[in-house]
């Protein structure tokens, strides 16, 4: 039997159009998680279409002190779109406009829900280039993005998607509508309220606009995908390849582990034998990158590679791209639950870290898998676990957890690089933050959330 409606969505039906509004149990039930393992219903969903549709929907809920999940696409890693306590889910996915493409000032103003790749695609057409590029680009929201500070791998050379918003329209709490920055490419004018807002994870506003930079795009790129016979020895390659002046714009590792499932899912003669790969990604003008690729290839035939692979045209690039998107799909197809953690380590200590995650697969029993963006030592650390439903299953993996979050915080490490705290991360956080860290959160928090309505139940509480 269903719990009956809440005294307030009569109220709230009458300020929105019906096709706004919903408690069909299938979409309900849609918006109840994201891709992490936890989820929850909310009390009604509203598709919001304007601006004016989030302010109208914020002080309603402030005035009443109803919670307020903001969701984008919903393709999170750690409960952070999950309405923990009911309330309302406010759904951007409607705001989807590109509201301008603007090559002359270098910048795109964008509605939330844009999809990354479409915005992507929108800045190609023009010959310009948004850079951020996480890995579900095809299903993520820009809004998302935002909310989370999602990175990617071409982070090494271009920076996480803060490094590309200019200015924010943020509707506040209680209805009122912000607007911080804009189409300058330098602003100092009071605090980085743009800063504050990107990776709050929904819980300071809610993103209704977005103008962000451009730059050309490259007008070349190329790659080398080589393999090396033990992962020591493509960590120090990455170190190396920095060392001697290059700065990819992306430079992707891989361990055993991953290589052996990708191989099972995509054919033993997919990878060449050996238990690391190394993707190394420039840009620039053709020459510089033709010269560019030949001075890699030879160094990393000095640096001990048993195999290496040259792309030098976007058609070739993509295909090894392609491959590397797999990997995902290659751990899933193991039958184990991959818990995604998208540690960050020092990238002086990558090795240390690999050889930790040994010793706690070894430890634990659970099987580790590494792989990600080595350049900027945001190493995906899953674990990989059987029958994850069974409680106990989960609380030695989550006793596995705790372990490898305390080693990566006792080494100069963060427990997320791009996907954020959410629910996932929550235990760790006063750890990660420290006492003073997080006293500061909550009080901004407080300033600009009093009634606490915004994404209740996450780290903050």
């Amino acid at each position: 039997m269903n719990p009956s409606p809440p005294d307030w969505l009569a109220p709230l039906a009458k300020l929105l159009s019906p096709a706004k509004i919903t408690t069909l149990p299938e979409l309900m039930s849609a918006h109840a998680g994201d891709k992490w393992s936890a989820s929850h219903s909310p009390d009604v969903v509203v598709f919001a279409e304007s601006t004016a549709d989030v302010a109208a929907v914020l002080s309603f809920a402030n005035e009443r002190k109803i919670p307020v999940t903001t969701r984008g696409a919903g393709f999170g890693y750690v409960g952070g779109c999950v309405p923990v306590h009911g309330g309302i889910v406010l759904s951007t996915a409607r705001m989807n406009r590109i509201l301008g493409i603007h090559p002359h000032d270098g910048v795109a103003i964008v509605q939330p829900g844009v999809i990354t790749q479409t915005l992507q695609d929108a800045a190609h057409a023009v010959g310009w280039e948004y850079p951020p590029d996480p890995a579900s680009l095809k299903d993520c929201s820009i809004g998302g993005n935002i909310a989370t500070n999602a990175g990617g791998p071409r982070c090494l050379k271009y920076g996480v998607t803060r490094s590309y918003v200019l200015g924010l329209e943020v509707v506040l709490a209680n209805g009122e509508i912000l607007r911080t920055g804009g189409r300058l490419h330098k602003n100092k004018t009071g605090f980085d309220l743009v800063g504050i807002f990107t990776g709050s994870e929904g819980m300071l506003g809610v993103v209704t606009e977005a103008t962000v930079r451009l730059i050309p795009k490259p007008a070349s790129r190329a790659m080398l995908a080589a393999i090396f016979p033990e992962f020591t020895m493509a960590a120090a390659a990455v170190q190396a390849i920095l060392n001697a002046g290059h700065l990819p714009s992306a430079l992707e590792i891989t361990d055993t582990f991953t290589l052996e499932a990708a191989r099972r899912r995509l054919g033993a003669d997919v990878f060449p034998p050996g238990n690391a790969h190394l993707i190394v990604e420039i840009d620039g003008r053709p020459a510089a990158t033709a010269d560019e690729i030949e001075e890699l290839y030879a160094l990393l035939t000095r640096l001990g590679a048993s195999f290496i692979e040259r792309a030098p045209d976007e058609a070739s690039c993509e295909r090894i791209w392609k491959l590397r998107r797999e990997f995902s799909f290659s751990l899933r197809d193991t039958g184990l639950t991959k818990l995604n953690e998208d540690i960050v380590v020092p990238r002086s200590k990558l090795v240390e870290l690999v050889t930790f995650a040994r010793q706690l697969e070894s430890q634990t029993g659970i099987p580790i898998a590494c792989f990600g963006h080595a350049g900027d030592g945001n190493i995906h650390t899953n674990l990989m676990v059987r029958d994850y439903e069974d409680p106990a299953i989960r609380a030695h993996a989550d006793a596995a957890l705790d372990l490898l979050f305390t080693w990566v915080l006792d080494h100069g490490g963060a427990i997320t690089g791009e996907h954020g705290v959410g629910l996932a991360k929550k235990p760790w956080i006063r750890k990660a933050l420290g006492a003073v860290s997080f006293a500061t959160h909550r009080a901004l928090k407080n300033a600009l959330d009093p009634n606490a309505i915004l994404n209740p139940g996450k780290f903050l509480d």
